[in-house]
């Protein structure tokens, strides 16, 4: 990425520094280049293993990781969730259940190993059209990770005995009343709590995939 490909004017990134080299998370540094062509260190965090894969050098590439909005099929519709601590914040905070994709891993496998891993629970994928399941930024201003949405119903027994010995959460199945009460006094991930006002709005869980 250089200077002979931008249109005069426009920022750019004319080189990439790779700072670590871990498994999940690695640390970059840029030379951005304002508008008005001077350059100045910006700093972003990828799934990257390195600069060749970052986004900005590759596309096309798939989702880093996977979100999973699933229903659980029993007596009365309820939402699956986890309640989840995040070392970041330092507290728990209510998601989805979520996972990496492996490398090569087709996204919906990735939402059924990752369900099973972190709850216990069978999942069985909805396939909308691929607009739904685009993967899209979480976090642009800091990463470059892109994370796919992945629909279905739940069945089976809660378990959390596939959890790694670095995560600790609860399994939440939860009803309209209780999804109230979690957007109002909890801890909520961002992408989870605008899935959860649509659960609120529509009468049926998949509504909104069939506009």
């Amino acid at each position: 990425m250089n200077e002979k490909n931008c249109a005069p004017g426009q920022p750019y990134v004319a080189s990439v520094r790779q700072i670590t080299s871990n498994r999940h998370l690695n640390f970059y540094e840029l030379k951005a280049v304002k508008r008005n062509g001077l350059d100045f260190p910006y700093y972003m965090a990828s799934r990257a293993q390195d600069a060749s894969q970052l986004v900005m050098h590759n596309p096309d590439k798939g989702p880093d990781g996977v979100t999973i909005f699933a229903v659980y099929r029993g007596e009365t519709e309820k939402v699956v969730l986890v309640r989840q601590f995040r070392y970041a914040i330092g507290q728990y905070v209510y998601e989805f259940p979520a996972g990496l994709v492996e490398e090569g891993e087709d996204f919906h496998l990735a939402a059924i190993r990752e369900m099973q891993e972190e709850t216990g629970l069978i999942l069985e994928v909805l396939k909308p059209d691929a607009l739904y399941e685009k993967p899209y930024f979480m976090t642009d201003g800091l990463t470059d990770e892109r994370c796919a949405m992945v629909y279905g119903y739940c069945s089976g027994e809660c378990s959390t005995s596939g959890l790694e010995d670095t995560e600790s959460l609860q399994v939440i199945l939860a009803d309209r009343t209780e999804i109230r009460r979690i957007l109002k006094e909890e801890q909520v991930a961002l992408s989870c709590a605008y899935m959860l006002l649509h659960y609120l709005h529509d009468k049926k869980p998949f509504a909104f995939l069939t506009l």
